[in-house]
């Protein structure tokens, strides 16, 4: 039922999806991806209040599931209760950005960069999600995106020491030895008890033949 249910939903039968997840639902009440697909069909029909209702129910099934948050935020807002809406969002970022951090931690860095992208389409204020979506990308080896990151991060929290220390590394990476001394220096003035920063500082000096 729970997988005819979504495929119905997918094709935009909404009756016959509710009937098979709801069928899906009596046999397991704990069936959360059931409360969710159910919750986007009612919505999908302007049934918010069961939407609501439905997502709620997957929160307190899984109250880690952006998922839930962001799909409840919606029907809150198609209700105009853009109070709850904007509290929604702001829970779901934080879900995706704590989800990023445990992929990050797992070496799962294409999963940690999703789920930091949602965070920051969410919140783009979310220094923290740029920052360490910059670190996914440096694990990844792709500079020019952490670069970005890191400069965001830096728009957005200008005492950030580790994100002046981390792009000058990926500067150093490009060859970019002045622009990678220059952020080595920021993130000194910022923490002066830095280490990796004097450590990184002078070997790029060494590296420009400045000895």
């Amino acid at each position: 039922f729970h997988y005819r249910g979504v495929a119905w939903g997918e094709k935009g039968r909404y009756d016959e999806a509710i009937s098979d997840l709801t069928k899906a639902i009596e046999l397991n009440v704990e069936l959360v991806d059931a409360y969710h697909h159910r919750g986007f069909a009612y919505d999908a029909k302007g049934k918010h209040d069961l939407a609501v209702s439905d997502f709620t129910k997957a929160i307190e099934l899984n109250p880690r599931d952006p998922r839930a948050y962001n799909n409840r935020a919606i029907a809150y807002r198609h209700k105009g209760e853009y109070e709850q809406a904007i509290s929604d969002y702001i829970k779901a970022a934080a879900a995706y950005y704590n989800r990023g951090l445990a992929c990050n931690e797992k070496g799962q860095y294409d999963k940690a960069i999703s789920d930091f992208t949602r965070a920051i389409e969410l919140n783009p204020k979310d220094a923290a999600a740029c920052h360490n979506r910059g670190i996914a990308h440096d694990a990844k080896g792709e500079y020019d995106q952490a670069i970005s990151d890191y400069t965001k991060d830096i728009e957005l929290n200008p005492r950030d020491a580790e994100a002046y220390h981390n792009r000058g590394r990926d500067y150093s990476e490009r060859g970019e030895y002045d622009l990678a001394i220059s952020d080595y220096t920021k993130a000194i003035e910022l923490n002066p008890r830095y280490a990796d920063a004097y450590h990184h500082r002078g070997v790029t000096y060494e590296a420009k033949g400045a000895y």
